[in-house]
């Protein structure tokens, strides 16, 4: 299985997943010639050969207007297509990448477009299936997650940055990028955004932009203490939608690697997705999410029960994914604990520090193990006394596993004094009916 990893070390664009896709193999002209299919006016695509934290890769642009004035930039040459396009056009994407994204223009402003727009275009044109069907499932991702935020149906959601040019582009480009590579699987890496503001057609929005959030509803995302915008809502619509899991990089055979050029230069790292393709280890089942997780063990003989206990909260404030503390009889006949925590590659350090400075440990294991995960999705189910949040495990499309979530019946419960059991059944009769 053929399988893309998206290592977003400074967060993820539109643009910049077209430029490490390029990057990866897929021809300029290839996309030119997908994105031509479209009645969107004059426009120039360009592909630029940049550096970022002495990271080379491709920067990936479009403007309106057939002409441009010259910059003497490298010419990009990926996929063995030599496109000659250095320019500089003193203006960037909108829902581009830090700082440059979110830069919108009148311009830009007069030629959004609606989403029933956008379908109804994607739909007319000769574009394949696979393009469209997923063009036009981003869209209608954003067109939720905006109607949310505006109190809206999507239908009637009017786009101003994500219904420009260049947005259209970069998610046509990215899935016609992914059908050219033979991608059967995406994986992401853990997503972070910044802080602080951005500019926006409605406002000032914080960071993360609300569109950016609802996007990424489901998805494990957290914060860098940076006051730049690592996740734009076209980057989140992406990964949202081709993203099978997001952890660390899945244990599989390297064939390219690629970089996308985000449009600053970052003072504390180098601004570039990016992108890793290779082939699956052939056990993995296509049936279920896959990702790997380090797994961290010790054993405790010498430590209050009391304290053991809190410390398994601690762990999970900490970012573990899962803590558990097992029986165990140790040497000298001493019955003690093993205390086994899984976490992603980014949170290890700190759940290491956690440990030591919380029990008296002297040394933990640590291995890299793969899981495989029912596809889980989350919905709303109304019962008697109010709507309770249900996760849902699939394989395959099928409904394995339904649970209400905890925390939504007990407060629920709390908040309406019926009991906890009560609510919780209440839920599952709900689905099961609805």
């Amino acid at each position: 299985m053929r399988v893309l990893f998206l290592d977003c070390i400074s967060g993820i664009s539109g643009d910049m997943t077209v430029g490490a896709l390029c990057d990866l193999g897929v021809k300029p002209s290839a996309l030119e010639w997908e994105l031509s299919k479209l009645e969107l006016g004059d426009y120039h695509m360009h592909f630029e050969r940049q550096q970022r934290k002495a990271i080379e890769g491709v920067k990936f642009g479009i403007h309106e207007g057939a002409t441009h004035r010259q910059e003497q930039d490298k010419p990009c040459t990926c996929g063995g297509h030599d496109h000659g396009h250095g320019h500089d056009h003193g203006h960037e994407h909108g829902h581009s990448h830090h700082g440059h994204g979110h830069t919108h223009h009148g311009e830009e402003h007069a030629h959004g477009r609606s989403y029933a727009e956008i379908r109804a275009l994607l739909e007319a044109s000769d574009l394949s299936d696979f393009v469209k069907k997923h063009a036009i499932s981003i869209f209608h991702r954003i067109a939720v997650a905006e109607g949310k935020i505006h109190g809206k149906p999507p239908e009637e959601v009017g786009f101003h940055e994500v219904g420009a040019l260049d947005s259209i582009a970069d998610i046509v480009c990215a899935c016609v990028g992914f059908e050219t590579l033979g991608i059967d699987e995406v994986r992401v890496s853990a997503l972070y955004d910044g802080h602080g503001w951005v500019d926006c057609a409605h406002g000032q929005f914080p960071v993360p932009c609300p569109a950016t959030l609802e996007l990424l509803a489901g998805i494990p995302v957290g914060q860098w203490d940076e006051p730049f915008e690592f996740i734009t809502p076209t980057g989140a619509a992406i990964v949202a939608e081709f993203g099978r899991s997001f952890g660390v990089m899945p244990t599989m055979r390297i064939e390219k690697i690629g970089y996308g050029i985000g449009g600053r230069q970052l003072p504390n790292r180098p601004n570039v997705l990016r992108a890793v393709l290779g082939e699956r280890e052939a056990n993995a089942s296509p049936l279920y999410q896959t990702d790997t997780v380090v797994r961290v063990e010790t054993n405790i003989d010498d430590l209050s029960p009391e304290i053991t206990g809190a410390v398994l909260g601690r762990l999970m404030e900490a970012g573990a994914l899962d803590a558990a503390l097992v029986p165990i009889q140790m040497k000298k006949n001493r019955p003690g604990v093993q205390l086994s925590v899984l976490c992603e590659e980014a949170a290890l350090q700190k759940i290491a520090d956690l440990i030591f400075a919380e029990t008296t440990a002297f040394g933990l294991r640590m291995d890299r193990v793969e899981r495989w995960k029912l596809e889980r999705r989350f919905e709303n189910v109304r019962t008697p006394w109010g709507e309770i949040v249900v996760k849902i495990g699939l394989r395959g499309g099928k409904i394995i596993q339904i649970a209400p979530e905890f925390e939504s019946c007990r407060e629920l419960s709390e908040r309406t004094g019926q009991p906890l059991r009560a609510v919780y059944e209440a839920a599952l009769h709900s689905f099961r009916h609805e």
